[in-house]
């Protein structure tokens, strides 16, 4: 989730909160003040009653609400001595002009004790609370909407002022997402007032400067190892290849300098495959174009046929559409090489390589060892299998680093006495 949404996420779920909490406080605050009001009311009518059954006695013998909107009953001095004014909400049935039989309806009851003439009564009075129920839901509604409006309202304008606020910085993250150490590009540069994303800008430049001088200085070193190696490993191999060539050596001594001479050429491609790895993983590689993948296994068998032969290896190819790939064309060679090296120098005499062709992957399968290999540990570097301590070890190592590069998968299978490497582009 990206920071401006998550920013108006917490914002709409505060607001919602602290609004509904208000609203409910506003609702209660309102039925108090309206029930307070109506208090006021019977509390007038109580005194109004009173003084008319000081004058009229005729009033104290309205026993039940049919007659009006309160009752009196006798009570004796000690219940009216312990009576308290008290104020409920309750229910009763009532009939209305367009009703056609009492129903109950909420009213507000106020019941309260009062002399006469040295006689005690319990008095009741009721207010219908039909029109306040109705005016306080009326109010409350007005102010729920009044309340989601206000909250859509505030989202959207926190949602433009924070694009507007945010926009250096996604506009700053997105030229570091396509910013390459050693291109010779200029450095992101998001023009902004604000400190924070100033202060970001200047420590990711310093940054992109320490990296970039320490990568040229790696590329430097790197460069100038491989060329200081291969040169003098070089002219040890020619100088051994001379002295077989002169024949002054028995067969013991010419053993041993063939030896050197094997270990020679291997430390030279150990330091060729290194070198290749490293650059792999410094993204040097980046003259991207389509390749056809088709073309570049046919490429490969072609170079390879040779070493095929001599093992009278069967090579199919199965070809069920055309695979494209955005990667840079060598690149693309070292994968199906390498791959294919594999199927034909570590296979069996009079074997089989398999080479299946998709929309979205490439798949070699060979005959070779019975056994399976270490699929944890086949594509690690100088990893070899017991039977192959002549190779680098690096071959598997330096297609998984190229596959890492674009974003491929590679897998490894065994079934059916075949090993299979698989390689998806998509």
């Amino acid at each position: 989730m990206k920071l401006l949404n998550k920013s108006l996420l917490w914002l709409s779920v505060s607001l919602f909160f602290i609004i509904s909490l208000w609203s409910l406080i506003l609702y209660f605050n309102m039925l108090t003040q309206i029930k307070k009001s109506v208090d006021e009311g019977l509390d007038n009518y109580k005194r109004q009653i009173v003084r008319s059954a000081q004058k009229n006695h005729t009033i104290e013998a309205k026993n039940n609400f049919e007659e009006g909107f309160f009752t009196i009953h006798e009570i004796t001095q000690l219940q009216a001595l312990a009576f308290k004014d008290r104020y409920i909400d309750t229910l009763l049935y009532m009939q209305d002009a367009d009703d056609v039989a009492p129903e109950l309806e909420p009213v507000r009851l106020l019941t309260t004790a009062f002399e006469n003439n040295e006689h005690y009564y319990k008095l009741r009075i009721i207010n219908p609370m039909v029109e306040e129920d109705d005016l306080i839901k009326e109010l409350f509604f007005d102010a729920v909407w009044l309340y989601l409006l206000m909250l859509i309202s505030l989202i959207a304008i926190n949602n433009f002022v924070l694009q507007r606020v945010w926009n250096p910085f996604y506009t700053f993250l997105h030229q570091l997402k396509i910013y390459r150490i050693g291109n010779n590009e200029p450095q992101p540069n998001a023009k902004s007032n604000i400190k924070e994303f100033t202060d970001l800008q200047h420590a990711v430049s310093i940054l992109l400067q320490q990296n970039t001088e320490t990568f040229e200085q790696q590329k430097q070193f790197i460069g100038n190892a491989s060329h200081e190696l291969q040169t003098p490993l070089a002219v040890s191999l020619n100088k051994l290849e001379l002295l077989i060539e002169k024949g002054n050596l028995n067969n013991e001594q010419a053993e041993s300098i063939a030896e050197i001479i094997t270990i020679i050429e291997r430390l030279a491609r150990l330091n060729k495959s290194l070198l290749l790895l490293t650059k792999i993983e410094n993204k040097q590689f980046l003259g991207n174009q389509v390749v056809s993948l088709n073309e570049v296994i046919q490429q490969s068998i072609k170079q390879l046929e040779e070493f095929a032969a001599y093992k009278n290896l069967k090579i199919s190819t199965t070809e069920n559409a055309n695979l494209t790939a955005a990667m840079d064309l060598s690149l693309a060679n070292i994968i199906v090489s390498n791959l294919l090296r594999n199927a034909i120098f570590h296979n069996t005499t009079n074997g089989i390589v398999n080479i299946f062709i998709t929309d979205v992957a490439i798949k070699i399968c060979n005959t070779g060892t019975e056994n399976p290999l270490n699929a944890e540990k086949i594509f690690s570097r100088f990893y070899k299998s017991e039977n192959e301590q002549n190779n680098t070890g690096l071959g598997l190592a330096i297609v998984k680093a190229i596959c890492d590069l674009y974003g491929f998968s590679i897998s490894y299978s065994y079934a059916n006495a075949l090993h299979c490497f698989e390689v998806r582009m998509k």
